[in-house]
């Protein structure tokens, strides 16, 4: 009789740790999303820059070469991130927040950031820059989650919890738009106000912040040339195809050129001098040249594939009352999903320049390693979330027996 208990508690355990082992396991389709996207870029990357990066520097794949070093970073820092247990993460969410602050505020010191294009978003680190505004993204998106933990109710029931994270952020928003970088500023608050929502904000406080928003969006469009400039080019691009409205109208032509199949691979004429920043803002334009409608409909699944499963992994953390580790999961695809919306509406004319990469495929090391750590954090939201439902699953069981 000892025997046979013996042997059943052995099977007994060994289907348990059996389980352990399968809920700790990556969600394998969301991996495969993500890295089929990762590999598209890389092609793109390389074929949209060969040519400008021949000219310029001598050598036709070096853009290339450092976006495949931006991967292979990215997946390294994303091992790491992804054993990371969430308690730490909500445990520094406000220590991560006040560092990325810093290093906004480090930037308009005069002399240490590198202007690009008329922007201040860089810090040189000798081989790389960093653009801290890619890293906020993820810093306001896991100091949220903590904030909505920590006072759910007060954003609930009164007008004071919700207003004072709206506030921080307002302080984040200006430190953006003197760099400037309206186009960060505008993801994460809205990113900030999907957060909120979920998190169970009235919904006439909710409105009345949207309009605010808006308006003030508006104001800094028409008080600012630039951006003035470019919302007419918008909405009219060909009254002056050769100057505001060349990138635009250069970038529909390579969509029309695209038609159903592309022209191939490596077969782009505007990536030839004619679209600027082609393998940065672009890259989704020089895609749908080459690849057509076909090829930009994958990548377009791929993107809404992700969101699905994040979108998932977000409704089964909440309904088991993680409620940090829903949040987290939340506003990482209300981030990364919004920002590749709004970047591919921008190559096809639907919506103003704004000056956004397309997650996981533009040329960039920062949006590369932070878009990296944001799906290592939703895996990593995805285990424990497994995890507990195993003990939770256990628990149902064990009552029924």
């Amino acid at each position: 009789m000892a025997s046979i208990a013996s042997q059943a508690t052995l099977r007994t355990s060994q289907r348990q740790t059996s389980r352990v082992e399968a809920a700790s396991k990556f969600d394998l389709p969301l991996v495969l999303a993500v890295l089929a996207l990762i590999a598209f870029g890389l092609v793109m990357v390389g074929s949209a820059s060969i040519a400008i990066a021949d000219r310029e520097l001598g050598q036709p794949f070096y853009y290339l070469i450092r976006q495949a070093i931006y991967v292979a970073l990215g997946l390294g820092i994303a091992s790491v991130v992804i054993f990371i247990p969430l308690n730490v993460w909500e445990r520094f969410s406000a220590l991560l927040l006040l560092a990325g602050m810093m290093l906004l505020v480090v930037l308009l010191i005069p002399g240490v950031s590198q202007s690009i294009n008329g922007s201040t978003r860089w810090l040189s680190l000798g081989v790389i820059n960093l653009q801290p505004s890619e890293f906020m993204k993820l810093f306001v998106v896991v100091y949220l989650a903590g904030y909505l933990v920590r006072r759910g109710e007060e954003v609930r029931t009164r007008v004071w919890g919700f207003l004072k994270p709206m506030l921080l952020l307002m302080i984040i928003a200006v430190l953006l738009l003197m760099e400037p970088d309206l186009g960060a500023a505008a993801v994460i608050f809205a990113t900030a106000l999907g957060m909120m929502f979920i998190g169970g904000v009235r919904l006439w406080q909710f409105a009345v912040l949207l309009m605010l928003v808006l308006s003030s969006i508006a104001v800094l469009t028409i008080t600012s040339p630039y951006r003035l400039e470019r919302v007419t080019a918008f909405l009219n691009p060909w009254a002056d195809p050769f100057n505001s409205g060349f990138q635009l109208t250069q970038s529909l032509i390579a969509f029309g050129r695209g038609e159903w199949f592309g022209l191939g691979l490596g077969g782009s004429i505007q990536k030839l001098f004619y679209l600027p920043e082609a393998h940065t803002d672009f890259v989704f334009a020089i895609l749908a040249e080459e690849t057509g409608l076909f090829g930009s409909l994958i990548v377009v699944s791929l993107f809404s594939f992700i969101a699905w499963r994040a979108f998932k992994i977000a409704n089964k953390a909440q309904y088991l009352g993680l409620h940090f580790a829903a949040y987290i999961a939340f506003g990482l695809t209300l981030w990364i999903t919004m920002q590749a919306f709004i970047n591919i509406g921008v190559n096809m004319g639907v919506l103003p320049t704004k000056g956004l990469t397309l997650p996981l495929m533009s040329y960039g090391g920062s949006s590369m390693l932070a878009s990296c750590m944001a799906i290592a954090l939703l895996l990593r939201v995805d285990i424990e979330t497994r995890l507990a439902w195993l003990n939770f699953s256990g628990v149902k069981g064990g009552g029924r027996r």
